[in-house]
This record gives structure tokens, sequence and C-alpha cells, in this order.
């Protein structure tokens, strides 16, 4: 069952902003759909906004050649009761302060007080998480998220002191051009460039937890980035190659667990075995290699060696430390 209907897509969302306006043209259609679609929605959506008599019916073309909508008003976004109970759901969520002001939280529950959750989060155990994630209600950490998240979206320059893992104290002039959430460390990370001279230096993953201060220095960086050429240097030079069964519905949780990774698939069709090739950013090796270990025998890592032995040395700790416990 969908919660979301997918009229209210990427699609829905194009043409409402579209028939916002009364008039408009068509170099504006082919402009948002370009910034705001998919890689291949230019081939033929504008096709389907703009009057050409296999056309979705949303605007007339004027004397004047303009576009003018059909519709009196702008289109209205009708939620449904499930959806206002999973948004319900999400506020309890201390993760939601970090992207929403506090008064347009209490907005909302105003609006939802009548509504039940539709779940709570004390209807879920999670097993597979560590226990020292990102304090989410720390003011400090809200205040330091909210400026980062500014920043990666206009593309700011800003200054940055943190701790890192290792326990040394770092300050530099940074670009942020993205942020991403580990489920498993319960940790917002982002993806920065470090400047010198108002160059490009290096590229760089900071913990948000680990930002002591961070401050807009009023300056934007305007060097077009591709974070598919950001990402492809930041890739490892030789890809996991894993071998992967289908005991304990293996395959499904395994491509489940590793959708977001750039993968190559081959499937035997004799033992039903799929070999993965997995690509994964050099600095996350440790987590992708915890990862692996939590499937157990369901897989074998096959490649690289140094992969293996890292593999090895961990089961054998683990191993240890069990016969400890045992004999003491």
């Amino acid at each position: 069952m969908n919660i979301f209907s997918e009229i209210y897509g990427t699609y829905f969302r194009i043409a409402a902003r579209l028939l916002e306006n009364e008039v408009t043209d068509e170099k504006t259609v082919r402009e948002i759909v370009m910034r705001d679609g998919f890689r291949d929605s230019v081939l033929f959506l504008p096709q389907k906004l703009i009057p050409s008599g296999e056309d979705w019916g949303l605007f007339r073309r004027g004397v004047d050649n303009m576009l003018r909508r059909i519709t009196k008003k702008s289109p209205v976004k009708v939620l449904t009761k499930l959806q206002k109970m999973w948004l319900k759901a999400k506020l309890s969520d201390p993760r939601i302060r970090l992207f929403l002001e506090d008064d347009v939280i209490e907005g909302l529950m105003e609006e939802l007080a009548d509504v039940k959750p539709l779940y709570r989060h004390e209807h879920f155990r999670l097993t597979d998480r560590h226990a020292d994630h990102d304090d989410y209600s720390d003011e400090k950490y809200i205040a330091i998220f909210r400026t980062a998240l500014d920043a990666v979206k206009k593309r700011k320059i800003v200054d940055i002191s943190f701790t890192s893992a290792h326990g040394k104290h770092v300050s530099g002039r940074f670009v942020m051009l993205k942020i991403e959430f580990s489920p498993k460390n319960g940790k917002f990370r982002a993806y920065c460039y470090r400047l010198g001279n108002d160059k490009i230096k290096n590229s760089g993953l900071i913990n948000i937890g680990r930002i002591d201060t961070i401050t807009d220095t009023g300056r934007v960086f305007r060097t077009p980035v591709s974070m598919d050429d950001y990402f492809s240097s930041r890739k490892c030079s030789t890809p996991a190659v894993i071998r992967v069964t289908n005991e304990r519905n293996g395959v499904e949780r395994f491509m489940l667990e590793f959708a977001p990774y750039e993968k190559h698939t081959v499937r035997d069709l004799e033992t039903g075995q799929y070999t993965v090739e997995l690509w994964y950013d050099e600095q996350d090796e440790t987590e992708v290699l915890i990862m692996l270990l939590s499937f157990g025998p369901v897989i074998e890592i096959l490649g690289p060696e140094k992969l293996r032995e890292q593999a090895k040395e961990r089961l054998m700790r683990q191993y240890e430390l069990l016969l400890k416990n045992e004999q003491g």
C-alpha cells in the first residue's frame, strides 16, 4: 500500500509549479523540467505540457504565442487521512527539528491535533544500530545542522572548526556539497571541498556532530560542481567482490542494504548465487566492512585481499571476546 499517491510525484510538482502562474512560455517550461525533473524528462515531458495535439491539455496557446493555463486557480494538493497520520508520526521524530523551525512544527501539530499518528517510535526495536548516535535534540547541534544545510543549498563558503575521529582539532574554509544520514550509525555527515587560497585544496567528509563552530563567510562558491565527478574521485580503485547466497532471503536483503552503492551484479544460473562488485567511498571502508559482516554466512568476501584480511581480523577478535566471556 502506497501512502503517497504517484500523482503527487515529480511530474505533478513540475506541472503544479507551472500552473501557479496564469501565463508562461515554452522556455520556462523547458527550464523547469530540466531543473526539477529526471535526466530524461526533458526528452518527453515538455511535449506533454506545451500544446501540440498530444499534450495533457493543461495550457492553451494564445495569439501572442504565450501559454495560458486552462484552470482558473492553481492546483490544490489535498492530503488523505492516511497521509496526515504519516505526517503526525514524522513530527514525533526528534530529527524533524533539524529541518523545520519550531513555529512550523507547532503549527502542523495544531492542524493535526485530532489525527492519530500512523505509528509510534516505541513500536520499533532496532538491534543493528549504534547507540552513540547524534544528539538531535541538542540546541547547539540543531543550530550547526541548520547552518550546514543552508550552506549546502546555497553553496555558501563557510569556516568550520571540528574534531576529527582521531581527536585532532581541524579548522579551515569549506564548501559543503551534500549532507547524508547513516542509519547504521545514526549520524549526519557532510561531503565537502576544503579551500586554500580560494581554490579547491581537497575533498573531505565531516560528521556534523563533530563540528564545534561553523560560520558563514558571506561568500558563495560559484564554480560549477559535478557531484558525479566528485564521488567518482572518492571511489575505491578496486571494488569489493562479494558472493551472495539466497539463504535467509540474503540476495534481497543485500541489495536493499547496499541500494545506494554502485554495483555490478552477475547471477550464476546453476547455483542461484550472485557475485557483486561493490564500489564505495574509501573513507567508508570500515562501515562497509561492518555492514558486510552483519550478513554472516550469507555472503563471502572474495576480494580484494586487504578487505578479506580485515574481515578475518574482526571475526577473530569477536571470537576471542566470546571465548573469554565463556571462560570468565
